[in-house]
């Protein structure tokens, strides 16, 4: 029920702000709007208000802004329609969306900062700030706040050196030395056995004992917490792209892609460790969502804006034969992406029994 619930919140939360900066901006540039729905057909149930139907649909994996005029088979030439106003106008429309999707994961971040401060981990050094109930680092002894200082006879200076060492190690016994105050500790330790994806998007096994680093939360006013969430949500937006890049070049596997059910397991187990983590795991989402929707993909708000781009350079918008041939063959690469995604879901299912 817990992953239930906080999957249509993240959906639904993220997929409402998406159409409301389309639905705000169009209204304002005197766009009729005929239909704004939550989810996709078929209707759940709705309700008209002016000209404008407010739906809720039964497929809750997204969301639509119906404009008059939208599509070229039902343009009259009134003022109110979609195609009637100017390019940059329209483009407006369209980039309101993913706007509004950056603009709510500032906003969460900056809440997030500013009531819970920022969090600093401290993975410099090797001092446990986090044991968990039942590891083999409990059953061995170890506590918050001792220092591991060799891993096998190897000495580690930092967090990334010791998870190394121990990730080479899975159901293994390894030799760990730590110290607490002034008394030095040794002893043998099985791992745990847990697995992950690699870069190339294969299975692999790791070792883990269940410790983490030490974590402090700094405060923040209220202006140190904006800046801090504008500069979270850039550096996500580079690496949002980065890992883009290594899919086109290859780099990374496409097994590495996720979907709905994915997002489902994600929200649900963050909706378990606390608000905090699923606010934080939805405004990833939002910087995710708004920057695949620019993508030059038709169907998406990138596409369109391609569309658009083509219309102000040529002086005339494309034939309707030739949008529709654009529109499948975008539609057909959507739908592809779907069946991959859902695979990777189901793979990952699989491979976590």
């Amino acid at each position: 029920m817990t992953t239930i619930l906080s999957t249509l919140f993240v959906l639904g939360i993220l997929v409402f702000v998406h159409e409301l900066g389309h639905f705000l901006v169009a209204k304002k540039s005197g766009i009729r709007v005929e239909r704004f729905s939550l989810g996709f057909p078929p209707k759940m149930f709705g309700k008209k208000i002016g000209e404008t139907e407010y739906m809720i649909s039964w497929i809750p994996l997204g969301g639509y802004v119906k404009l008059a005029g939208e599509n070229p088979d039902e343009i009259s030439g009134q003022p109110w329609e979609f195609v009637s106003k100017p390019v940059l106008t329209r483009a407006l429309v369209i980039l309101a969306g993913p706007a509004m999707n950056f603009f709510l994961a500032i906003l969460f971040f900056w809440g997030i900062f500013f009531f819970a401060g920022q969090q600093k981990v401290q993975d410099d050094q090797t001092i446990i700030g986090i044991v968990s109930k039942g590891s083999p680092a409990q059953l061995a002894g170890i506590k918050e706040g001792d220092q591991i200082l060799s891993i096998n006879g190897i000495p580690v200076k930092n967090f990334k050196e010791m998870s190394e060492l121990i990730h080479k190690q899975p159901e293994k016994k390894i030799l760990v030395k730590w110290k607490r105050g002034g008394q030095v500790f040794e002893k043998e330790i099985l791992t745990k056995k847990d697995k992950v994806l690699d870069e190339t998007g294969k299975t692999k096994d790791i070792g883990k004992i269940g410790i983490g680093p030490v974590a402090t939360r700094i405060k923040l006013n209220i202006f140190q917490a904006f800046m801090a969430a504008c500069g979270i949500t850039f550096t996500f937006c580079l690496e949002i792209l980065k890992f883009l890049y290594g899919l086109v070049t290859g780099t990374l596997s496409l097994k590495l892609i996720g979907g709905p059910i994915f997002i489902a397991q994600i929200a649900g187990e963050t909706a378990r460790q606390g608000i905090l983590s699923l606010l934080s795991f939805t405004a990833l989402l939002s910087v995710n969502l708004a920057l695949l929707n620019l993508l030059p993909i038709p169907a998406l708000d990138g596409g369109h804006l391609l569309f658009l781009l083509i219309e102000k350079l040529r002086g005339r918008p494309l034939s309707l034969k030739q949008r529709s041939l654009i529109q499948q063959i975008g539609m057909a690469f959507l739908l592809l992406l779907i069946i991959l995604v859902t695979y990777n879901d189901i793979f990952r299912l699989i491979g976590d029994k």
